[in-house]
């Protein structure tokens, strides 16, 4: 079983993203690695040449920031790193730049990779999210995020990434258009991995937090919007929050050293909920069943 992993980054010194911790997660279940450094305002490039590893394949991208509708500009650049993987790998997995495995995660996902290598009906795998805000203590309580998104695909090219990158959907052409990447294509049919993804775009320093919101609002939405709804500030406000919940378990290893590293206080009770009517209906099915009325879910699972 070949293995290819792949991901996408520019600016990962300016935002702070964990996107060498992020690469190194994913190296033990991999043969190969491709990271598309795009054209940045920092040291991405070196950052990224000092990973120790001849798995690792680099390729250089210019974004083409006119593509902010719906985040498409995040889709063809992940579409643009995908196409640069081996095309004998039985796998491929994506992780975005502040998206961590678990070593403790690697042995189910080998079985899963292995189990379902040769059915040609499992498309990808689906794995768990553990969103953290805030600090590396605390993780969402709120139906608002997402709690499960494919991160391994069969290494078919009629795979693409949908819409701003934070799934894929298959298609008919190898080549959709933008318009077909913003809205359509198949669900793919998906089993568990058995694993978690370790989500920390929400855990940076307040002033960087700040930045990189005000940067990737411009990679969702046009001009008018930007000048309409993106309010400038100096720090972001985590206490803008419905629910949180203290972190149970432990790190990815390689996250340790930024954990003991933050520098900024941030604390939240738990007990506060500001949710409202109808999450506080739809949490208490939820508790009561498993099941969340409206999730999104941009999968079918077999």
């Amino acid at each position: 079983m070949k293995v290819s992993g792949f991901t996408i980054i520019r600016n990962a010194v300016k935002y702070d993203f964990p996107v060498v911790e992020s690469i190194l997660s994913m190296l033990p279940l991999c043969d190969e690695v491709t990271v598309s450094v795009g054209n940045s305002e920092d040291a991405t490039l070196e950052l990224i040449k000092n990973i120790q590893s001849p798995k690792i394949k680099i390729i250089e991208s210019t974004w083409d920031d006119s593509l902010c509708k719906g985040g498409l500009l995040l889709a063809k650049e992940t579409n643009k790193a995908f196409d640069e993987v081996s095309t004998d790998s039985d796998w491929v997995i994506y992780l975005q730049a502040d998206e961590v495995l678990h070593e403790n995660d690697i042995p189910s996902i080998k079985e899963a990779m292995l189990k379902w290598k040769d059915n040609k009906k499992v498309e990808g795998l689906l794995f768990e999210y553990k969103h953290f805000y805030g600090s590396y203590s605390f993780i969402e309580d709120s139906r608002l995020w997402y709690r499960h998104e494919i991160r391994i695909l069969k290494n078919d090219k009629h795979i693409r990434s949908f819409r701003d990158a934070q799934g894929f959907r298959m298609y008919n052409t190898l080549q959709p258009t933008n318009e077909e990447l913003l809205n359509g294509g198949r669900k793919l049919n998906v089993k568990h991995s058995g694993a978690s993804i370790y989500h920390y775009g929400w855990v940076k320093h307040p002033l960087i937090q700040q930045n990189k919101r005000s940067a990737f609002y411009k990679l969702w939405h046009e001009k008018d919007s930007i000048e309409k709804n993106l309010k400038e500030a100096v720090e972001y406000d985590y206490s803008i929050v419905c629910a949180l919940k203290k972190m149970d378990g432990t790190h990815p290893s390689v996250m340790l050293d930024r954990v003991q590293k933050q520098n900024w206080k941030f604390d939240f009770d738990t007990n506060k909920k500001n949710l409202s009517l109808r999450e506080n209906i739809v949490r208490f099915i939820e508790t009561k069943t498993g099941w969340r009325p409206g999730e999104y879910k941009n999968y079918k699972l077999l």
